[in-house]
């Protein structure tokens, strides 16, 4: 199992600066993929441009959105060219696309968008694109991975399964839900992906919160509390109850996470000092990968699946 490590974009406050110590320390560490999150009612900031920052800093670390909210960008050709780009600017391999429709209905209505319609939205979006990226449109420069930038899905939907199945390379997993959930979701979608004639196995991706050091549990809570309010009080318990801010929690859940057949677990930073890759990546140890291995594009064969499945609203694990 590999691991990773999230930007604390979400924290209120963060200095986007800092965000690209935050790459260059991740890569030098050791760890996997950098993962960058998306909201548009919400001071986080905006991944594309905030990994292609990242991609400038570094030469190896994968860098991922985890999730972007696709229906947003309602131009997808416009979407498809700027993914394209940063694909270019990062090499070959490096960049994986999370998408999900999203939970919050305030980055629709900053949107002036329909909340209600965001699942077709999506799947209208990564049709577009994904041919653009096959040549069938004139629109340029093309991506240097073959095929456009791996597709993740969020969520936990019979829609999320579909899209997965359909254009996907893995799903990633939100915070806050438990291993048995994990499991759950993850043998309906390997049946799934078999039904949809796809070769090799879907890959799974999971976030977990941490926060580490002397102001550990004080940055974490305020940092959940604020970004995670609309979903109500038990879910942010849950998130903060679930979080690691110790070495001992970190071990067992990455033990946990690797029981469960995960390919790579990413902790997402609750406080804005890269101080926190460092404790993180002492902790780890040799769990990490070498800072000197190279990044290498998964498989991603497609075979088209045209089932018309109900698009459903995204519930817990939330992105």
């Amino acid at each position: 199992m590999e691991i990773g490590v999230g930007l604390p974009g979400h924290v209120t406050g963060v200095e986007e600066r800092t965000l690209v110590t935050w790459a260059r320390r991740a890569e030098e560490r050791g760890f996997a993929s950098l993962i960058a999150s998306d909201r548009l009612a919400w001071s986080t900031p905006e991944p594309l441009i905030t990994l292609a920052a990242a991609a400038g800093a570094t030469e190896r670390i994968r860098l991922v959105t985890s999730v972007l909210l696709a229906p947003l960008h309602t131009n997808p050709a416009l979407f498809a060219k700027a993914a394209a780009t940063l694909d270019r600017i990062a090499g070959a391999g490096r960049l994986h696309l999370g998408l999900a429709p999203g939970a919050r209905e305030d980055d629709y209505r900053a949107s002036h968008l329909d909340f209600s319609t965001r699942g077709r939205a999506l799947d209208t979006l990564v049709e577009r694109v994904t041919a653009i990226w096959r040549g069938e449109e004139e629109v340029g420069p093309a991506p240097v991975t073959p095929g456009g930038p791996p597709l993740w899905f969020g969520g936990t939907s019979k829609a999320t399964l579909r899209r997965i199945a359909s254009h996907g390379t893995g799903w990633i997993a939100g915070t806050g839900g438990d291993i048995d959930e994990f499991t759950t979701f993850a043998t309906r979608l390997h049946s799934r992906w078999k039904e949809a004639g796809r070769q090799g196995r879907p890959r799974t991706r999971a976030t977990a919160m941490f926060a580490l050091g002397g102001h550990a549990h004080r940055s974490l809570a305020r940092a959940v509390n604020d970004y995670y309010a609309f979903a109500g009080p038990d879910y942010v318990r849950t998130v903060i109850d679930t979080a690691a801010t110790t070495a001992d929690v970190i071990h067992a859940t990455v033990t946990a996470h690797e029981a469960a057949g995960l390919d790579e677990l990413v902790f997402v930073g609750n406080h804005t000092d890269p101080e926190q890759i460092d404790l993180l990546a002492d902790i780890l140890g040799d769990k990490l990968t070498s800072p000197n291995s190279t990044t290498t594009a998964p498989d991603r064969s497609h075979r088209r699946n045209q089932d018309a499945e109900r698009v459903e609203p995204l519930h817990r694990p939330l992105p």
